[in-house]
Order: structure tokens, then sequence, then C-alpha cells
């Protein structure tokens, strides 16, 4: 079962305690999950971080192990808590204090697809949902755990990289850097899930590798980021977004002449970033 859950590439030699996760670039889509579907089959593909995982590809050369999601994020999101349950959606779950994602359709079982389209009709029983989670979450978030202590436990400290791309339309309340919106957004929880010369090192090696970086807005980090990142406990959690529209052909949901070359550039920053650890922690501490 896990196969059809996730990928994982590992090093040939676990040189890095980084570990690159890619959560929403899943692309196998069940076929009854399509029958069901409103949407057509480039629609549903809207929220998917299409190619993610293949910009991210380098890192087992360098070191470290890439977790990349099978399951689509349209059929579960796996950057959401389990408990996120929309009940709007699905029939009987409990109604919780305001979450805002889940009022816009958002919640672990996600209702609406970009533009907040509409996925399904009607609703999902609970018993259906939960056997979504237990089938697809927690295998998922078992895997991601084992490698990210894993990592702390071989190299006393443990780096996640949370990989996603954004849609290009999401920058127009970026910030603006230098004259431009960015290419790179790093979110780290307002400073809660990494300690600050991680997001400065990231900074600077995106810059390097030619990209303008943003940070915390308007994506500080979802649930990976929260959960994982406990930086008094040796494990740092920093999410990373690419625009979309550096890359692929959003509507088509297809590669651009230029991905390889951007792949390429990131392949660059993933090598740097793979290099960080535990040197860099201990002159921060001094």
């Amino acid at each position: 079962m896990n196969e059809q859950v996730f990928s994982l590439r590992m090093p040939v030699e676990r040189s890095s305690c980084a570990v690159f996760n890619s959560p929403h670039s899943g692309r196998d889509y069940p076929a009854a999950f399509l029958e069901s579907s409103r949407l057509d089959p480039l629609q549903i593909r809207s929220s998917e971080d299409a190619f993610v995982d293949e910009l991210f590809a380098r890192a087992p050369e360098c070191g470290a192990p890439l977790l990349a999601a099978r399951v689509p994020r349209a059929f579960l999101d796996l950057n959401r808590g389990p408990e996120d349950l929309d009940p709007a959606l699905i029939d009987g779950a409990a109604r919780r204090a305001v979450n805002p994602r889940i009022v816009a359709g958002l919640g672990v079982i996600p209702r609406v697809v970009a533009e907040g389209r509409p996925i399904i009709e009607g609703k999902l029983t609970l018993a259906e949902a939960e056997q979504r989670i237990a089938a697809h979450w927690h295998p998922y978030h078992a895997e991601l755990a084992t490698l990210v202590d894993g990592a702390r436990a071989r190299f006393g400290s443990a780096i996640l990289f949370d990989c996603h791309s954004m849609p290009h339309d999401a920058l127009a309340t970026a910030p603006v850097v230098w004259g431009r919106r960015p290419d790179v957004i790093l979110g780290d929880r307002f400073g809660a899930a990494c300690d600050r010369w991680l997001i400065d090192a990231a900074t600077e090696i995106f810059t390097a590798a030619g990209f303008v970086v943003a940070r915390n807005a308007p994506f500080a980090g979802g649930y990976i980021t929260q959960a994982y990142g406990r930086p008094r406990m040796g494990v740092h959690a920093l999410q990373i977004e690419i625009d979309r529209a550096l890359y692929m052909d959003e509507a088509r949901v297809e590669r651009l002449p230029c991905f390889e070359q951007i792949r390429g550039r990131i392949g660059a920053a993933v090598a740097r970033l793979s290099e960080l650890g535990p040197r860099e922690m201990r002159v921060a501490a001094e």
C-alpha cells in the first residue's frame, strides 16, 4: 500500500541531515475518484504542485532523502492535520473552532480546488473520510517522521525542507523585493519552525541561484512546517514555495521549454542546502 501513497528516493550514502519533502506533487488519481468528480482532468490538477518532485530531484545525489506524495492533493491534503475535517463536505464531522482553511474548503480532504471549484457533488460519510486518512495520511507521515528522526539520531539534528509551488496569481499579495515580486517564498512560521540562521542561509542560497526571495508572506508554512519544526529539539523545518510560472504552463499543467534550466538552478540550491547542518548550528549558538 505505501508505494501507492508515496515514493521515496534514498541516497546511496546518507551524508546530509536534510530531508526534502514534496507533499503536494502527487498525481496518481484513483479512477473512482475521477469518475465522481465534477471537474475535468485539467481542473482537478489545478491545486497540484506539479513537477515539484522533479525540481528537487537532485537531493538524493547530495546525500539527502526525497519523499514525494503519489496521492494527489485534491484527494487528500498531506499538509493538513488529520483532524481538519470539513463539515460542509463530510457528513458527521464535528464542528470545531473557526478554521479559515476549512471554511475555504481546504481541509485534510479538500472540498474545492483552485478558484473555489467544488470537487464532488454531495458529501462523504465520516467513515469514508476516516478510511482515506488511515490508508494515506498516516503512512505518509509515519515515513516522514521516520526520516526526520533518523536524521536527528545520526547527525544530532535534522533539517526538513518542505517543498511546494505557488500559483503565479498568489504573488499579487507578496512583498516587492528589489522592485520585483518574488520567485521563491521561504516560510518558517515567523521564526517558530527553525532557527534564524537557516532561513538566512536559504535566502542567500536561492538568491545566489538567481531567484528573488521573500519570507513568510503570503505563505509562512502549513501543517508540516508547524508540526515538525522543533528547533529547540534540533529539528528545523522550512517551507519553500516556487512560482509555478517560472517553469510550467499553469493552464495546461505542462513543463515550459525552460524547465530544465530552472531545475538546474534549483538543483544547485539543493546541493548547497544539503550541506547545511550541525556546523552552522554550532556557529549560530556561539
